[in-house]
């Protein structure tokens, strides 16, 4: 890429509007919420009783864990333990 070409792109992204702020803050919070997740998978699949459990009454399972994912983080494991 030319010089031109770097300077002309900065410009561009300069001239774009702030990200609103829910926005900043889901990226923020995402690398958290992927960690949970996969550890909850992870005790899942080495923990017969505690998957038995999820596939029970997921809510109730993680809460008894210590867990307290949102609405989109239990779809997540839904899908993922279902599948």
């Amino acid at each position: 890429m030319s010089a031109y070409d770097e300077e002309r792109l900065a410009e561009l992204i300069a001239a774009l509007p702030q990200a609103p702020a829910t926005w900043v803050q889901a990226a923020q919070e995402l690398p958290r919420a992927r960690a949970e997740l996969d550890r909850i998978v992870a005790r899942a699949q080495a923990d017969a009783g505690f998957r038995q459990a999820c596939s029970a009454d997921l809510e109730a399972a993680l809460a008894r864990a210590g867990y307290a994912p949102d609405a989109r983080s239990l779809a997540a494991l839904r899908a993922h333990l279902s599948g």
